[in-house]
Protein backbone atom coordinates (compact mmCIF):
# COMPACT_ATOMS: atom_id res chain seq x y z
CA UNK A 1 0.00 0.00 0.00
CA UNK A 2 1.30 3.61 -0.92
CA UNK A 3 -0.09 6.10 0.87
CA UNK A 4 0.08 9.63 -0.73
CA UNK A 5 0.15 12.15 2.35
CA UNK A 6 1.21 9.87 5.27
CA UNK A 7 3.96 7.97 6.33
CA UNK A 8 3.02 4.55 8.06
CA UNK A 9 6.30 5.72 11.45
CA UNK A 10 3.18 8.65 11.57
CA UNK A 11 1.02 5.80 13.09
CA UNK A 12 3.44 4.29 15.85
CA UNK A 13 2.61 4.01 19.22
CA UNK A 14 5.23 6.08 21.34
CA UNK A 15 6.36 2.71 23.01
CA UNK A 16 6.22 0.51 19.91
CA UNK A 17 8.63 1.93 17.03
CA UNK A 18 6.93 0.37 13.85
CA UNK A 19 3.54 -0.56 15.24
CA UNK A 20 2.25 1.86 12.20
CA UNK A 21 2.42 -1.53 10.33
CA UNK A 22 -0.56 -2.33 12.44
CA UNK A 23 -2.87 -0.10 11.35
CA UNK A 24 -6.00 -1.43 9.02
CA UNK A 25 -5.34 -0.69 5.26
CA UNK A 26 -8.95 0.48 4.81
CA UNK A 27 -8.57 3.23 7.32
CA UNK A 28 -5.19 4.64 5.92
CA UNK A 29 -6.31 4.33 2.50
CA UNK A 30 -9.82 6.77 3.56
CA UNK A 31 -8.00 8.62 6.10
CA UNK A 32 -5.40 9.72 3.06
CA UNK A 33 -8.71 10.12 0.84
CA UNK A 34 -9.42 12.57 3.58
CA UNK A 35 -6.68 14.56 2.88
CA UNK A 36 -6.33 15.00 -0.77
CA UNK A 37 -10.09 16.24 -0.57
CA UNK A 38 -9.17 18.59 2.77
CA UNK A 39 -6.06 20.30 0.69
CA UNK A 40 -4.79 20.91 4.39
CA UNK A 41 -2.12 19.08 6.39
CA UNK A 42 -3.22 16.20 8.98
CA UNK A 43 -0.67 16.00 11.70
CA UNK A 44 -1.29 12.51 13.37
CA UNK A 45 -0.95 12.73 17.59
CA UNK A 46 -2.33 9.16 17.98
CA UNK A 47 -2.91 6.26 15.75
CA UNK A 48 -2.00 2.67 16.68
CA UNK A 49 -1.75 2.20 20.28
CA UNK A 50 -0.21 -1.04 22.12
CA UNK A 51 -2.65 -1.29 25.00
CA UNK A 52 0.16 -0.47 27.79
CA UNK A 53 0.25 2.75 26.02
CA UNK A 54 -3.80 3.41 25.56
CA UNK A 55 -4.30 2.75 29.29
CA UNK A 56 -1.66 5.33 30.11
CA UNK A 57 -3.20 7.82 27.88
CA UNK A 58 -6.88 7.17 29.14
CA UNK A 59 -8.23 5.49 26.62
CA UNK A 60 -11.30 3.40 26.86
CA UNK A 61 -10.79 -0.76 27.02
CA UNK A 62 -11.95 -1.31 23.47
CA UNK A 63 -10.38 1.69 21.58
CA UNK A 64 -10.83 1.66 18.05
CA UNK A 65 -7.11 2.73 18.49
CA UNK A 66 -5.68 -0.68 19.71
CA UNK A 67 -7.06 -2.39 16.50
CA UNK A 68 -5.23 0.10 13.95
CA UNK A 69 -8.90 1.23 13.09
CA UNK A 70 -8.68 4.74 14.24
CA UNK A 71 -6.40 8.07 14.85
CA UNK A 72 -6.46 11.43 16.26
CA UNK A 73 -5.88 14.25 14.25
CA UNK A 74 -4.55 17.97 15.50
CA UNK A 75 -7.37 20.65 15.02
CA UNK A 76 -6.25 23.65 16.29
CA UNK A 77 -9.02 26.37 14.46
CA UNK A 78 -12.47 26.33 13.39
CA UNK A 79 -11.71 26.77 9.29
CA UNK A 80 -9.55 23.47 9.30
CA UNK A 81 -12.24 21.63 11.74
CA UNK A 82 -15.15 22.57 9.20
CA UNK A 83 -12.37 20.89 6.31
CA UNK A 84 -11.31 17.93 8.26
CA UNK A 85 -15.01 17.14 9.38
CA UNK A 86 -16.11 17.65 5.88
CA UNK A 87 -13.30 15.75 4.23
CA UNK A 88 -13.97 12.88 6.51
CA UNK A 89 -17.37 12.20 6.14
CA UNK A 90 -16.29 12.42 2.26
CA UNK A 91 -14.20 10.14 2.28
CA UNK A 92 -16.77 7.41 4.13
CA UNK A 93 -15.64 7.98 7.82
CA UNK A 94 -19.03 7.81 9.96
CA UNK A 95 -17.75 8.43 13.74
CA UNK A 96 -16.07 11.46 14.56
CA UNK A 97 -15.27 13.00 17.55
CA UNK A 98 -14.37 16.56 18.25
CA UNK A 99 -12.49 17.79 21.11
CA UNK A 100 -12.19 21.65 21.72
CA UNK A 101 -10.36 22.15 24.60
CA UNK A 102 -7.51 19.28 23.66
CA UNK A 103 -7.45 20.23 19.85
CA UNK A 104 -8.07 17.21 17.99
CA UNK A 105 -10.31 15.60 16.02
CA UNK A 106 -10.83 11.37 16.60
CA UNK A 107 -11.75 9.59 13.66
CA UNK A 108 -12.02 5.38 13.28
CA UNK A 109 -13.83 3.32 10.60
CA UNK A 110 -14.50 0.72 13.74
CA UNK A 111 -18.54 0.59 12.52
CA UNK A 112 -19.34 -3.40 13.00
CA UNK A 113 -18.12 -3.09 16.98
CA UNK A 114 -19.20 0.51 17.04
CA UNK A 115 -22.64 2.74 16.75
CA UNK A 116 -22.17 4.32 13.55
CA UNK A 117 -23.07 7.63 11.96
CA UNK A 118 -21.65 9.34 15.30
CA UNK A 119 -20.43 12.51 16.18
CA UNK A 120 -19.61 13.17 19.84
CA UNK A 121 -17.87 15.88 21.93
CA UNK A 122 -14.63 15.50 24.24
Amino acid sequence: MKLEYFKIREFDSPDEVGSGDKMNTEFLEMLDCARSYAGIPFHISSGFRCKNWNKKVGGVPKSSHIIGKAADIVCSNSKDRALMIGSLFEAGFMRIGISGDKNFLHVDNDIKNKVSPVIWLY
